[in-house]
């Protein structure tokens, strides 16, 4: 007998499967009419199918993950970059130089530079500013009178962005002209990554130019906001300044264009998912008021009937469990996609080079294996004795791995101050002529929420 006749034998690799497509494809379109028509429905129903199921995009294959733990594999893994329709849609907003859209040793590198900004232990500096402008919302509304929720929630969240971050004189013409250019822009974006017949987005027709309009406003704002800061002289310690001196990899000023877009990444996606949120919260407020009571008792048992401050957010448990719940139940940001860089596996199945792959928040943190009664508002499911059955990356309104957004200590303190704000002074009953389903575009926001605040006595 030979030494080779012992040898064991090699271990055999099971051949990997190819993902199950999903039905419904139609002709030239593929599964992008589904994405068009009801596009929430459609995502959360892929799960039937199996955990990775391909899709039709026109003429593109797109593979979707529908279990948290293969998104939280997928987001920590080194085979996936940023890329995708999703990203491909927003580049003519978000170019090609900003941290939400570069990778590799580029995106390491404004995250360096971005993230001081963002740290657990500068977040507090800012605290003043977020009171303020929670406050002023407050003051500003009358009772009796009929709020536009959207243009009041992008108001907001882009004067605490600019503020805190820009230190821009940022009045509320500009929010204006930011809240309804981006209501075009993103509109017109998501069409574009569900649809994408690139030939026919440049042709003259009306939505085209007022698409075009709107994108070009936002780049003409942002460059209002550079110039302005460059001719002033000043450097205050804010996110502006670091960009406009920060060094590349050679030691050299970074270029106009990579500052451009990483103002563009810190004012659009970022104001849009936040002002989303706030909409849901006011939407919240109103359609749960054992909630709104509850929080406004939590605050005042904080306060001492003191106007709410920066320093009580920690303490607001039960607020802060609101806002998380309404994130999980109503994401701003609803669908996200990857590109995979090299031969690799999912679940046993084969992702090949240069596939895209694509998953939705919203489905994963409405599934039923994952939470109970998954459908129900319930802020308490985040309760100390309650949070441990809910499985690993089933709820990442922030992403999770090396591109979890740096902002989010950022905008929970925003999102739970401004609530208890709201909360404490006002009740909300919706009017006639609101309409608070759901709207889809890149991120989730209600059609038309309009309200009215009652005084609490």
């Amino acid at each position: 007998m030979t030494v080779e006749s012992v040898r064991p034998e090699a271990p055999v690799t099971p051949e990997l499967l190819e993902p199950p497509f999903a039905g419904g494809g139609v002709p030239v379109l593929g599964h992008g009419w589904k994405l068009v028509r009801d596009p929430l429905s459609f995502m959360a129903r892929l799960g039937s199918h199996g955990d990775v199921v391909r899709l039709r995009l026109g003429p593109k294959t797109v593979y979707a993950v529908t279990t948290p733990a293969l998104t939280g594999a997928m987001a920590l893994s080194n085979d996936y970059i940023i890329d995708g329709p999703l990203w491909e849609s927003l580049e003519g907003l978000l170019g090609k130089e900003g941290v939400a859209t570069a990778n590799g040793p580029t995106h390491r590198r404004q995250r360096r530079t971005i993230q001081p900004a963002f740290r657990l232990d500068a977040i507090p500096a800012y605290g003043p500013i977020m009171e303020e402008e929670a406050h002023a919302l407050t003051e500003r509304w009358k009772p009796g009178e009929t709020i536009d929720c959207t243009s009041e929630s992008f108001r907001v969240a882009v004067r605490i962005a600019a503020r805190c971050l820009l230190r821009g004189d940022f009045m509320d013409e500009r929010a204006e002209r930011l809240c309804v250019a981006l209501a075009t822009v993103f509109r017109g974006m998501y069409r574009r990554m569900v649809i994408p017949a690139g030939a026919l987005y440049r042709l003259p027709l009306p939505a085209n130019r007022k698409f075009n309009a709107a994108l070009a406003d936002l780049h003409l704002l942002v460059d209002e906001i550079v110039a302005e800061r460059r001719a002033s002289g000043q450097k205050p310690d804010d996110l502006l300044t670091a960009l406009l001196e920060a060094k590349d990899d050679n030691g050299d000023p970074i270029g106009e264009q990579e500052i451009h877009d990483q103002v563009v990444a810190i004012l659009t996606p970022g104001s849009e998912t936040v002002a989303s949120t706030i909409m849901w919260l006011l939407q919240v407020l109103a359609e749960h008021p054992e909630h709104a009571d509850r929080v406004c008792a939590e605050v005042e048992s904080v306060t001492g009937g003191r106007p709410v401050a920066f320093e009580d957010v920690r303490a607001l448990r039960h607020t802060n469990n609101v806002v998380v719940e309404a994130m999980r139940l109503r994401p701003a940001v609803w669908i996200l996609t990857r590109r995979a860089v090299r031969d690799t596996e999912l679940g046993g199945y084969r992702i090949p080079a240069g596939a895209d792959i694509v998953y939705s928040p919203y489905a994963i943190q409405r599934d039923p294996q994952s939470y109970a009664d998954n459908l129900e508002f319930d802020p308490d499911r985040w309760l100390p004795d309650r949070v441990k059955s809910v499985p690993k990356h089933a709820m990442s309104p922030f992403s999770t791995g090396n591109r979890k957004c740096p902002s989010d200590h950022f905008s929970m303190a925003q999102l739970s101050l401004i609530t208890a704000a709201l909360a404490t002074k006002y009740r909300f009953e919706q009017v006639s002529g609101s309409d608070d389903g759901t709207r889809v575009g890149i991120t989730l926001r209600p059609h038309r929420l309009l309200l009215t605040p009652v005084p609490r006595s």
